[in-house]
């Protein structure tokens, strides 16, 4: 089983992460977020585990992802592409949104903590 190829990308105040899950199998492992958000499934098959409990979606469909609950993606069929949206915030313990990757010399992200180490 192998990662899915990540893409990110902001605009405005909207975070998403592409995903594009090769292969069958493909996961994206298990991980919670400090915000609900959605997951939108555009293309192929996911099973989604969330606490230990299996669905599963078929694209075109949107999954909601409630806030600090385990959950793990599964592709169930090749070239499967789910994008993970988020809206940006500011606040306290907000530090699963930007890429500090993604951040142009020159341009300062306005509250430090919005920066996170993706792997």
């Amino acid at each position: 089983m192998a990662h899915p190829e990540v893409k990110l990308g902001s605009v405005a105040n909207l975070f998403s992460r592409q995903m594009h899950f090769k292969n069958v199998g493909d996961v994206e492992h298990g991980h919670t977020h400090q915000f609900d958000h959605l997951t939108l499934l555009a293309v192929g098959r996911l099973q989604v585990t969330v606490d230990g409990h299996v669905s599963e979606f078929v694209a075109p469909h949107m999954i909601y992802i409630k806030k600090d609950r385990m959950h793990e993606l599964v592709a169930l069929e090749p070239n499967t592409v789910a994008y993970c949206i988020h809206a940006l915030r500011l606040g306290d313990a907000v530090d699963d949104i930007v890429d500090p990757s993604m951040v142009p010399e020159g341009v300062t992200v306005p509250h430090d903590s919005l920066l996170c180490n993706l792997k």
